[in-house]
Order: C-alpha cells, then structure tokens, then sequence
C-alpha cells in the first residue's frame, strides 16, 4: 500500500525563498506540503497559501524547536507516514526527495539525514563558514563516538523520518530552540530507530538562515549536554523525561 508521505516546513522570514525551494520538489513525490510559520515579519505566510500550500501560522514567535513541534504534531494528525522537513530558505537541494523516500519506504532505515559534509573542500566551496565547518565535524565526531553510529553529518536541517519515530520519540519534551535537531537525534539512538543519511548539495547565501557563532557556541554547549543526559541515562545515573517514550496519541484524520 503507497505511504503517505508529507513534507513540513518550519518557516520564519522565508519569503524570498519559499517559492524557489516549492518549485525545486519534484512534482508527485509528496501527497502535502504543511509549512508552519513562527510569526514571520514579512510575507511568507500569503505567499505559502498563494502555492496552496497548508499554512499553520504562530501568533507569536516560539523558536525553532517549537516550529517543528507543530509541523510533526500536524503530519501525523493529517496521516502521515513519512515526514520529510525541508527549510524553505532553499539552501537544501530539494530534488533529493524521492531517493531519501527511497531508504524509507523500503524499510532501510528509519530515519535518513542529508548530509552537508561529503568532503571538506566541497563544504567550504558551497559556503559554509570555516567555524561551522570546525563544530560541525568536532560535534559529530563525539556525537558518533558516544551514540555508536557513523553518521557523516548530525546538524542538518534536512530529515526525513517515518511515523513510528514521531509516535515514538517524545519530541513535545524537547527544547523549543535549535537544540531540537540533537536531542531528537539523542533520542532516537535511545530508542533502536537505524540512522542512514545521504549526500546533499548545499547553498549558503545571505538569505539562507543561519545561526551565527555567538548562538552556534551555545547550541554547541547544549549538544553536549544533550548527551550528558544520554550517558547518564544509559547509566542509570539519572532518568530524563527525553528518554520516556512518548504518550501522545496523535490519531489521524479521515
């Protein structure tokens, strides 16, 4: 039986890429499209629903963490059964859809991450700061050694996640900020979900959102907290809310 499959896109300020990053989707892929706005300053959100796109908006701005909260919240409610996020600042190459469905559908992996970092000179030549480039690979070194896995690539904002994660993982628990993306990831090795990720052209450009090295030192910091808390549950040290399966019954429309 064909899967569901919808792609959510948690947007702020988006409107001078949302339209390139839609267009980029190939066309038969996806059976919806939710974008969740976080309270945009410019016109996002008309532009969103002129593509006929299912606009959510938040009347106040709650942070990145929060945004994804609602975009997961409203694909398993509206039957997903695959959830791809897409930022619609267009620094993802978003024609990669049907190969990430590809490892999904056919029950390879559970969860498949679209990786920035193939090799050092490609990364820096499409942007990416030098600094990034330096968290990213110390972060996900550690992250590797510590969770067990060989992921190339743990802070990309391109995922892709199948139902039974999102009814699994207590994501409602995690932060409202940019650590999401980790303590997600923390949790999923928690919980046995197989981790795959694939290799995906990436543009950094002055409109593509960013977090600069101020914030990047405390997402940084909060990482490693993220997995303080994953050792010392695995421990039995001490036990954290992010690590009790879920209990939110999201039953979907009919």
């Amino acid at each position: 039986m064909k899967q569901k499959v919808i792609i959510v896109m948690p947007a702020y300020n988006a409107a001078e890429t949302l339209e390139r990053t839609f267009r980029d989707i190939p066309p038969g892929t996806y059976d919806e499209i939710i974008l969740v706005d976080d309270n945009s300053k410019d016109n996002t959100v008309a532009i969103s629903r002129s593509l006929g796109i299912h606009t959510i908006v938040h009347t106040d701005n709650r942070g990145y963490g929060a945004n994804q909260k609602t975009c997961y919240t409203e694909a398993l409610k509206r039957g997903a059964d695959i959830v791809i996020m897409i930022h619609p600042d267009y620094q993802y190459d978003s024609r990669l859809v049907p190969y990430i469905l590809g490892f999904l559908e056919t029950d390879i992996c559970d969860i498949i991450l679209g990786s920035r970092i193939r090799t050092r000179n490609e990364a820096l030549a499409s942007g990416m700061p030098a600094y990034k480039y330096i968290f990213n690979r110390f972060l996900t070194t550690l992250e590797n050694l510590v969770l067990g896995q060989n992921v190339s690539d743990f802070h990309t904002g391109y995922r892709a996640y199948t139902r039974a994660v999102l009814e699994t993982i207590p994501f409602m628990k995690n932060s409202d900020g940019f650590v999401f993306d980790t303590e997600f990831l923390v949790q999923a090795v928690y919980f046995g979900f197989r981790i795959g990720s694939v290799p995906v052209p990436v543009r950094y450009f002055s409109e593509a959102s960013s977090i600069d090295f101020s914030n990047s030192v405390v997402y940084g910091l909060k990482t490693l907290g993220a997995l303080v808390k994953y050792i010392n549950q695995n421990l039995g040290i001490k036990s954290y809310p992010l690590f009790q399966r879920s209990d939110l019954a999201i039953h979907a429309s009919t």
